[in-house]
């Protein structure tokens, strides 16, 4: 009889313990579930291990000809040239799509809804996505002509993602008129759709490789020129890139891996992180490849980089947990390799400012613009 209780005693026991045991699995997460994005914390640009800058007077603005690092105040006022003024000509905008179909570089990606990116449990910085799977989208391209382009003659231009940017091309109709940068083309390219890793949109900015470049060369830049009527300068100082997040990136990777198709990158709160996928064992950690790697191990690329970072920038957004998922972070130390290499480049860290944020770009596109073309000749102003 006490044997028997004894083992009843020890069959209850079981089935509590596996019942907890039940309970706990069921309470935590399975690895590809969503965690929250936690909220960034405010960076201090004085912390230890951030570049040396000068900090300038609230809603001051840095010089359009001076290199280094800067630290804007917390009050952004919009820049005169974000405004549409009577008496300045207005460029045309010519609109059109471009489909999936057609692309013979990009087919089209997409990652199922509410899924998620997961983690090689043999390596954190390794990102594992099993639910991208091919899908077609439709681009929107926006080209910005000057009032002043002269037919027939090569533009100089600059390539925007994640487009139209409208808030560049009245920026550019002001600064133009008052003689500030050149009579300039600017091209707004929409991203294939989706964000981040098994996504068209991450496909294109976030891969560590020449291919966007090559498919605004071979399949963008001949559909602006024919549906525009304009022609486009092969001379890369005439030539820019710009974004924001993994827009920025991006626009650095194209000037990076195709030097002799552009000199001048402008970045807002650049995605110098790791966030590549498929996964490339030649830069494993994705664009925090550049300041790890890239730019400190490889003899200087003829580029001229603007780049902007808020206080309030993306920390940690995801599952990784890798270490290299800090925006604010990547931009100093951007900043840092780029100053020991001799780059001619800006970098401003905004206070007061969230990811890609809206009053630091209104209050500094004109400045940026302005920096980023120095040293290409302007046309002198007709009397």
């Amino acid at each position: 009889m006490i044997l028997f209780q004894t083992r009843l005693h020890c069959i209850a026991c079981l089935i509590t313990l596996l019942a907890g045991a039940g309970l706990a699995m069921a309470q935590t997460p399975p690895p590809s579930a969503h965690l929250p994005r936690p909220t960034p914390p405010t960076r201090d640009p004085h912390s230890p291990g951030y570049v040396a800058a000068r900090e300038l007077p609230d809603a001051a603005i840095p010089p359009s000809d001076a290199d280094g690092n800067f630290i804007l105040g917390p009050t952004h006022n919009d820049a005169p040239e974000m405004s549409v003024h009577d008496g300045v000509p207005q460029g045309t905008v010519v609109e059109f799509t471009m489909e999936s179909a057609d692309s013979k570089l990009y087919p089209g990606i997409a990652r199922d809804p509410n899924t998620y990116v997961t983690v090689d449990h043999t390596d954190p910085a390794r990102p594992i996505v099993t639910t991208s799977h091919p899908a077609p989208y439709t681009r929107r391209v926006a080209v910005y002509v000057p009032k002043q382009y002269v037919p027939g003659t090569a533009a100089p231009f600059i390539v925007g993602a994640d487009g139209p940017d409208r808030a560049l091309f009245t920026a550019l109709d002001n600064l133009i008129a008052e003689h500030k940068v050149p009579a300039m083309i600017a091209i707004s390219i929409s991203n294939g759709s989706g964000d981040a890793q098994g996504s068209e949109r991450g496909l294109e900015y976030d891969t560590m490789s020449g291919r966007y470049a090559e498919f605004v060369e071979s399949e963008v830049l001949p559909t602006v020129e024919a549906q525009a009527h304009v022609k486009l300068t092969h001379d890369p100082d005439g030539r820019a890139t710009m974004g924001g997040s993994s827009g920025g990136s991006c626009a650095l990777i194209m000037a990076w891996y195709h030097p002799e198709l552009y000199h001048r990158v402008l970045t807002y709160s650049g995605t110098y992180i790791n966030q590549q996928w498929p996964y490339n064992a030649q830069t494993p950690h994705g664009a925090w490849e550049f300041h790890e790697h890239l730019v400190p191990g490889s003899p200087a690329k003829p580029l001229r980089i603007w780049m902007e970072v808020g206080d309030r920038d993306l920390f940690n957004p995801n599952v990784m947990r890798d270490g290299m998922h800090d925006w604010v972070l990547a931009n100093e130390n951007m900043a840092r390799v780029l100053a020991a290499k001799g780059y001619h480049y800006q970098f401003v860290f905004a206070r007061n400012a969230g990811h890609v944020d809206h009053a630091a770009k209104q209050q500094t596109l004109p400045e940026a613009l302005e920096y980023v073309w120095q040293g290409y000749p302007i046309a002198a102003p007709k009397n």
